[in-house]
């Protein structure tokens, strides 16, 4: 769900970056249906998310809201650094966020032929609101969570996200910065040895 960490996480490669993208789409041994650099971007996709899932600083973001949302809270603790990815953007590239992700946008309709239903789907909301750009703003995250909670079967209370970030915002934001200089680094090296 951290789609702007994976977009950027991708390098200069744009294959790299369409298959980072859409690999949530990309379910087991569908990944043979890519190749090149695509099914890269789909391997580093999942070693993120490895890398992610197990490190201690991300899961200590996860512990402060398992109680009230379970294992959505992983997906909760993606946006939300996001959000921080976005709100300091500055500090990571060079290149202007709107620049960024107007590309990312392009890049995609690019490639919708190839795009597993589930994401072109999704980027049909994606898109138009713009949330790349808005996970900047707590009004976009908010956005992104409701439609979220709205599309889950279960009760997920999503569309409380918000007030456990505002909440512990200052928490949040240094524990992202705590993880995602490890997960740069992890990255660069992923790609290489990829």
């Amino acid at each position: 769900m951290n789609y702007l960490a994976h977009a950027y996480l991708s390098g200069k490669d744009d294959d790299i970056l369409v298959g980072n993208f859409i690999a949530d789409g990309v379910k087991g041994k569908a990944i043979d249906n890519y190749s090149g650099n695509i099914k890269k971007g789909i391997m580093l996709h999942r070693a993120i998310d490895h890398f992610t899932d197990h490190h201690p600083v991300q899961r200590a973001s996860r512990l402060r809201l398992h109680e009230r949302y379970s294992h959505y809270s992983g997906v909760l603790v993606d946006i939300f650094y996001d959000h921080y990815l976005a709100k300091n953007w500055s500090e990571y590239s060079k290149e202007p966020l709107e620049e960024f992700t107007g590309k990312v946008y392009q890049l995609l309709v690019d490639h919708r032929d190839i795009i597993p239903e589930r994401i072109n789907y999704m980027l049909n909301f994606m898109i138009p609101q713009n949330w790349l750009l808005n996970y900047a703003k707590l009004e976009g995250i908010e956005r992104v969570l409701n439609g979220m909670a709205n599309r889950t079967q279960f009760d997920s209370h999503m569309e409380h996200g918000v007030e456990d970030l505002k909440q512990h915002y200052s928490e949040f934001e240094f524990e992202f910065r705590e993880f995602f200089p490890d997960l740069i680094n992890f990255s660069k090296e992923k790609i290489i040895s990829l």
